[in-house]
């Protein structure tokens, strides 16, 4: 009984070891996920699995079988912790409890299969070791030696092969995206921090949103026109209950479909298991849930990434670009629901017209009004001898912040004739202030003047005319916002 307490502990944990092993960044990933610092989430993808494969080497012979059992329980001591302290904050991060083989949201179901190991492994803490697995091999004669020696081999070249594929594959893998990227003219390196970067996702501002029916929680059909009421934006969350980001969003699902009530339809588009979409909903609040059989209506509006975020006015038209990542969740929402609180970070309230995709060369620019962070206006209409350009800014942006001793230069050196520079930023004003820059800074939190410009990221410029009029096309990216600043 004890040998084979010691065999299902050996398996589980060798198994477990060695495919988070042929997937560290799973591994890392899982560790951030359940509260793991950053600095240190990387240490611990790597320890953990060479933990639980000693674990699983201790448990293998009768010498040393105890300390493998005490290994055991507190390896599943630290896991049951950790994935009660998540269930208890109303999160369920990706175990990657079996590395590349398997992985799932912790939950009831994972903390009981660990308590369940922790009790085999008590048992053989408490118990004698039991035999040796190896016994039986002395008794084998010289043909079933040399018979075991082969299949032996034959399972460590299998498992070579296996691994070789299961790498190769990723590669592929790797290589497609980057082809991907490459043909929809994306960067390959996503910038650092929080940008609202839509390119490649949602559909283009002011087109129809496409009509859809899915059953709620309660089986009942919803349709899109059910959702729309007037004077009133729908907000799709598309989201998945496997998606770790997803699961740390939806706390604040439920506060913004609490506190927006009156002004905002929140409808979570979700897959998966009814009963735990229903739970995941009751803990937080959330009052619809839709349910798609696979990802046919995220497929339908472009939105696969998850979460991800699209608005719709009360005619049924994408009021703005979609919000992929939960960071532009949060800046979308604000633009819906929060602008209109603050006139300062007022530019286009929620129930405006929605702004164009984008303006041509040549083109007047959007009859927009800013407010600067010491209160004074600034109307894009007004004509400015040598013009005006608008930088698309985001403190937190990793792109941005290495912009930022460039630019300082670039002020000490501005000539009479250079354009007027005007941060058009995300943020705080605190944040904002603290990068020392001379230029003007106006708050814009949800991104619309940077999308009634065509922008979708940061950072990004537009250069406007003496008379107000687009002047050149849109550059993204520090390189061509420093070419359209000119010399300085």
């Amino acid at each position: 009984m004890t040998l084979a307490a010691r065999l299902i502990l050996f398996a589980v944990f060798a198994v477990a070891g060695f495919a988070k092993l042929l997937d560290r960044e799973g591994s890392r990933e899982a560790a951030r996920g359940f509260g793991v610092p950053e600095s240190l989430a990387g240490p611990v993808g790597v320890l953990l699995p060479v933990a639980e494969i000693a674990t699983a080497v201790l448990l293998l012979f009768p010498s040393t079988a105890h300390a493998g059992a005490i290994a055991a329980l507190v390896l599943l001591g630290a896991f049951i912790v950790a994935i009660a302290a998540a269930m208890a904050r109303g999160e369920a991060p990706d175990c990657h409890c079996f590395g590349a083989l398997r992985s799932e949201p912790a939950g009831a179901k994972t903390l009981v299969r660990n308590i369940v190991l922790a009790a085999l492994a008590a048992f053989v803490l408490v118990s004698a070791p039991g035999a040796s697995p190896w016994g039986w091999i002395g008794k084998l004669d010289t043909t079933q030696t040399w018979l075991l020696v082969a299949v032996a081999v034959m399972g460590v070249v299998i498992a070579g092969m296996a691994a070789f594929m299961f790498a190769l594959l990723r590669q592929n893998g790797r290589i497609l995206r980057r082809l991907d990227a490459l043909e929809a003219g994306l960067p390959l390196e996503p910038p650092a921090g929080p940008t609202w970067d839509s390119a490649g996702h949602g559909l283009p501002v002011g087109d129809p949103a496409p009509a859809f029916e899915l059953p709620g929680l309660d089986g009942v059909p919803v349709t899109l026109d059910q959702l729309r009421a007037p004077g009133r934006s729908v907000l799709l969350v598309f989201t998945d209950p496997a998606c770790v980001p997803c699961n740390a969003l939806m706390p604040d699902v439920g506060r913004w479909a609490r506190d927006y009530a009156d002004e905002l339809t929140i409808a979570l588009i979700s897959r998966g298991d009814a009963a735990a979409n229903r739970d995941k909903a009751a803990e937080h609040g959330i009052p619809r849930v839709l349910l798609q059989d696979d990802r046919e209506i995220a497929e339908l509006y472009n939105c696969t990434a998850t979460p991800t975020a699209l608005a719709i006015d009360a005619d049924g038209d994408v009021l703005l670009p979609a919000a992929p990542g939960a960071d532009a969740v949060h800046a979308l929402v604000d633009a819906l629901a929060g602008a209109p609180t603050d006139p300062s970070l007022n530019v286009l309230p929620p129930s405006a017209p929605a702004p164009p995709p984008g303006v041509a060369v040549g083109s007047a620019a959007p009859a927009l009004t800013l407010v600067d962070l010491d209160g004074e206006q600034i109307d894009l209409a007004d004509p400015r001898s040598g013009g005006r350009m608008l930088l698309f800014w985001n403190p937190h942006c990793g792109f941005c912040q290495r912009m930022v001793d460039d630019l300082r230069a670039w002020e000490d050196k501005r000539p009479d004739d250079a354009p007027e520079l005007i941060l058009v930023s995300t943020g705080s004003e605190e944040d904002n202030r603290a990068m020392g820059l001379r230029s003007r800074i106006a708050l814009n939190p949800g991104f619309t003047v940077g999308a009634a410009f065509g922008a979708s990221g940061t950072p990004s410029a537009i250069l406007l005319d003496d008379r107000g009029h687009v002047a050149a096309p849109l550059g993204v990216g520090a390189p061509a916002v420093m070419a359209l600043a000119g010399p300085g």
